[in-house]
């Protein structure tokens, strides 16, 4: 049986999906598909259950995001072959090198079925039969890509020709599936040319997913993008573990070109297939996608969290915390996170990615973070603030723990109104339980931690006249963070 490797690409922000997606925490990381509570990553594992030969997963995420992976793929059960963290973004091509040189350390030559961790299929069933349909002519050598059977002529995707007229990709067409032979790509085309494209029946979007050996892969990048290769390579001889992580040497990544697997390979080789998707995806590009591959209620609206509706239409309306009320409009999105409340029409959801670029000119928090901030150990929300004082609620994971630190600006008081605290203050430890307090002062060297089974929820009151998160001297860390690390405490 041959082994299949997914190799899941956790990268990329996806602004289109602000002010819920964020650069600290993207839209692969939220459940915004579907009824369940799964977030997108997750799902994109899940659907692979069934398919022959399927081996633990290989994750390629920003470092920055590696507890939120580790912690998503827990909560369902896997245990990946490896998270890879990459120091900065260097495009597709790099990433599938890396998992290949990965997955070839120890003389395997697996199938990898290279997939975005943020895409929606509703059809699960129809994607693992078009997965299975190309390991054929995969194992043979062929480079296989993934081809969604258009359902109008969309401008805003590129577009895959084959060498002749393809199936539909249908589960009755099943046992016809197979990959053609690629003609050309093309970059997004206007309207009129995409009719024609949808006319001649040899056109696919080009969805970004890949199935191909890894020698198969490697030896194409090594022909094609030999630099690619060579960084990626230098990457992964000077890695170092991080718990059960591994991070990829910086200098080396960061000297490897930043180039998309189509560009490098896929528009070049000779080796290369179409094989058609028709399984209900969705890139999740913007609110008006999502608004569309979603279950519509009567009246055509998409309703999320505690939302109440009254003689709207072709809405969609969320709230993460406060209550929504939709009454007497029409084809609007109305997102609510802690800090941002977005009203946009369904027509303009392209441009949310222009309101995130001004937030960013103007050097405001709202463009890249929530007012929630996940650290490996739990979270902390940004509650109030005052001239020189401010408070927060801190959640503790059960068994975690905050580095043993020390601040030079100001004093803390915390109080328990969850679970069971371990504070240590100077070298002294106390147990800390529901409605019990204590006081942190400025200069003591402090760490807090949870022993029980539950998570510790603190409020904590900060006092001083700097309360930044940069305000840190760390002496241990068990998640191996420095002073100088971007994520504090």
């Amino acid at each position: 049986m041959t082994a299949l490797v997914p190799v899941i690409l956790c990268g990329g922000t996806g602004t289109r999906l602000w002010p819920l997606s964020r650069a600290t925490y993207p839209k692969q990381y939220w459940a915004l598909a579907g009824d369940g509570q799964d977030t997108l990553l997750q799902q994109t594992h899940q659907r692979l259950e069934g398919i022959a030969g399927l081996q633990p997963p290989l994750l390629i995420c920003n470092e920055d995001h590696r507890f939120i992976v580790a912690e998503q793929m827990r909560q369902i059960g896997v245990e990946p072959a490896a998270i890879l963290l990459e120091p900065m973004g260097r495009n597709t091509a790099p990433a599938v090198a890396v998992a290949a040189l990965q997955a070839t350390a120890q003389g395997d030559d697996p199938l990898l079925l290279v997939l975005a961790a943020d895409h929606v299929i509703r059809e699960a069933a129809s994607f693992r039969q078009a997965v299975e349909a190309g390991m054929a002519a995969a194992s043979a050598g062929q480079l296989v890509t993934f081809g969604i059977v258009p359902t109008a002529p969309e401008t805003g995707y590129g577009y895959i020709e084959a060498a002749e007229a393809l199936g539909q990709g249908s589960p009755a067409a099943a046992a016809d599936l197979k990959p053609v032979p690629i003609a050309r790509f093309v970059e997004k085309p206007d309207r009129a040319t995409a009719e024609q494209f949808l006319a001649s029946g040899r056109f696919t979007w080009n969805s970004g997913m890949f199935l191909f050996k890894a020698s198969a892969i490697l030896a194409e990048l090594e022909r094609l993008a030999p630099d690619v290769v060579s960084a990626c390579r230098a990457a992964l001889e000077h890695d170092s573990e991080d718990l059960d992580f591994l991070r990829l040497e910086r200098e080396a990544f960061a000297a490897c070109p930043n180039v998309a697997i189509d560009v490098a390979v896929m528009e070049r080789t000779d080796r290369g297939a179409v094989l058609p998707l028709n399984a209900g995806w969705s890139d999740v590009g913007s609110w008006s996608a999502l608004w569309e591959t979603a279950e519509r209620d009567d009246a055509g609206n998409v309703l999320r969290g505690r939302v109440i509706s009254e003689a709207s239409h072709n809405c969609y309306l969320r709230s993460e915390h406060r209550l929504v009320v939709g009454l007497g409009v029409e084809n609007l999105v109305v997102v609510e996170t802690d800090d941002v409340v977005l009203v946009a029409h369904r027509d303009r959801a392209q441009d949310v990615k222009t309101i995130v670029g001004l937030l960013e000119r103007e050097g405001a928090s709202e463009s890249k973070a929530h007012r929630r901030i996940y650290r490996p150990w739990g979270s902390y929300d940004g509650i109030t603030e005052g001239e020189r004082w401010q408070v927060k609620k801190i959640v503790v994971n059960p068994g975690a723990s905050l580095s043993l630190q020390m601040h030079h600006h100001r004093a803390e008081h915390w109080i328990v109104v969850r679970g069971t605290a371990l504070v240590e203050k100077d070298g002294v430890e106390e147990l800390l339980g529901e409605n019990q307090s204590t006081y942190i002062p400025l200069g003591c060297k402090h760490r807090l931690s949870n022993p029980g089974r539950i998570p510790v929820e603190m409020i904590e009151v900060q006092s001083g006249p700097y309360l930044g998160e940069d305000d840190i001297r760390r002496f241990d860390d068990r998640y191996g963070r420095s002073d100088a690390a971007v994520i504090q405490a």
